[in-house]
């Protein structure tokens, strides 16, 4: 062994560098191992085209709970915003852009909706704040383990049931009528405007497996507001430098509490000694001793690569093998020579998120095509220009255009390497058809398949939650049952990526509750 440390914390995204700040500012000696050459993750910022840079997988925050900005003073830390509670607009070619707002919105309603659909909106927004508000502190908790008689565990699940309870009858009843619906269903009972509902189901199905009419979806938009809650006032924000500016803060962070980070550094395997985690061995050879590993790469790759299914009992090496982790949203980073124009688009929103969903039946078709492994002919997406609000990130006067598409398949029919360039044509076709002129300002394009994102990433099967947020793959039971508080059946192993308890996109829940794991252990 070449060192020895208190924690090894593999990977220095940004769970992986929550959690190593957190345990060195609790005075262990930490490590963490990066594979690729900087920082970040899955939220890094990187060239895409000469002189264009791209936050490269997620592209905002607004998720990102408040309390950890605040408790390890990141803006000290050098951690800035090229913008803050940014517009979402859903763009159509039948009308003009409706501006929701950053959502949710009790106080007003969108711009261009009806009489009735602005006082539906009114109260619908407002109650599912009250709902997200309610589940906020379930995400920042560890879950629960079900069938376990410890008293931290039946109390920690009469917390949830008050949560829940302390809403008041009428509200209670709601939540639980709704929470396995689908967002289809919700949002006709209450919106006449095709447009507003395809605005509003959009969120619940992003970086999903489902459509609109999926059962769960909006239990995923639950999920999603929630979140949005506990981040505090900022909404919808763009980190100065992109997502990577934001994981430099936390690893500056993590540095200055202690932990030691070693980037290009991949890890081989996880070494076990007396039936526990030990340590690691890089690509390298050399090896490195801890008293405890904690993983922020995905289920699949901790367990069935890092550790081996040699040293896991064999029900839960199906679970593993079983859950749900294949991506279904791609990334497409254009670099423009000029910035485009929405038709009809305000000078605002264009700093904000524009969105193309322009009903739930639009949604429903394109998802449709994802069940038989095809690419959608008239995809979702969300769209930003970061270069409006941070013009460093490319050349002076130039532009770069991010967005996530759906859906488009891990497992394409026919392969992504015969349809790649089809399939980024037919985007850019659709951005063409909102913003007229645009094709032509193209300097360059990039796009990353969930098949790329998982080689890029390190991500088993590319999907940006790590494993599908589903009732079955959720809260108590995330990812698999017998891994689901952040520990493993390998003592001394954790977990603190995505594929724990809440999910993905970027909040730091894992990371923190996983080094609260090892620092409760004996």
């Amino acid at each position: 062994m070449s060192a020895s440390y208190d924690a090894i914390v593999v990977g220095a995204g940004h769970n992986g560098l929550i959690c190593a700040a957190t345990l060195a500012r609790a005075g262990r000696s930490v490590l963490v191992l990066e594979a690729q050459a900087q920082v970040g993750g899955a939220a890094l910022t990187r060239e895409f085209a000469p002189g264009f840079q791209v936050s490269a997988c997620a592209h905002l925050v607004h998720q990102l709970r408040a309390d950890l900005v605040r408790d390890l003073d990141l803006t000290a830390h050098g951690l800035k915003w090229a913008a803050q509670g940014m517009p979402t607009t859903a763009l159509s070619e039948e009308g003009a852009p409706l501006g929701v707002g950053p959502p949710p919105q009790p106080a007003g309603a969108p711009s261009g909706t009806s009489g009735a659909d602005a006082q539906a909106y009114r109260a619908y927004a407002s109650q599912m704040q009250r709902f997200a508000k309610a589940l906020a502190p379930v995400l920042a908790r560890i879950p629960p383990r079900l069938g376990s008689g410890e008293l931290r565990d039946l109390a920690a699940l009469a917390r949830l049931g008050w949560q829940i309870r302390a809403l008041g009858r009428r509200d209670m009843r709601e939540l639980l009528r709704i929470a396995g619906m689908n967002v289809h269903d919700l949002l006709e009972e209450h919106f006449d405007s095709p447009a507003l509902r395809g605005a509003l189901g959009f969120d619940a199905v992003l970086g999903t497996n489902f459509g609109p009419r999926s059962p769960g979806t909006v239990l995923t938009l639950l999920y999603r507001l929630a979140a949005q809650a506990a981040a505090g006032a900022g909404g919808l924000s763009q980190p100065l430098g992109g997502l990577g500016a934001l994981c430099d803060a936390l690893a500056r962070a993590a540095s200055t509490a202690g932990a030691h980070i070693r980037p290009a550094a991949p890890v081989k395997r996880i070494l076990v000694e007396a039936d526990r985690a030990a340590g690691v061995e890089l690509d390298s050879g050399e090896r490195i001793a801890a008293s405890s590993v904690i993983s922020s790469a995905d289920p699949k790759t901790t367990f069935l690569q890092l550790l081996g299914a040699g040293h896991l009992d064999t029900g839960f090496v199906r679970r593993v093998t079983h859950l749900r982790s294949r991506g279904l949203a791609a990334k497409l980073h254009l670099a423009l020579d000029r910035a485009p124009h929405f038709t009809g688009l305000p000078a605002e929103a264009v700093r904000g998120r524009l969105i193309i969903a322009p009903s739930l039946e639009y949604l429903e078709r394109a998802f449709n095509h994802a069940k038989y492994g095809e690419y959608s002919a008239a995809p979702a997406l969300e769209i930003t220009l970061p270069t409006i609000n941070d013009p460093s990130l490319a050349p002076a006067g130039k532009h770069v255009l991010s967005a996530i598409v759906q859906y488009a398949p891990y497992a394409l029919k026919g392969g992504w390497l015969k349809e790649r360039e089809r399939f980024t044509s037919l985007c850019v076709a659709l951005l063409e058809r909102h913003a007229p002129g645009l094709s032509k300002s193209i300097l360059g394009a990039e796009l990353l398949t969930p098949a790329d994102i998982e080689q890029e990433f390190r991500i088993s099967g590319g999907h940006w939650h790590h494993g599908e947020l589903a009732f079955d793959q959720f809260l108590m039971v995330r990812p698999v049952p017998g891994a689901a508080q952040h520990r493993t059946p390998m003592s001394g192993l954790y977990l603190c990526g995505a594929g724990c308890h809440p999910g993905g996109g970027v909040i730091g829940t894992a990371g923190r509750n996983a080094a609260r794991q090892v620092l409760q252990a004996p």
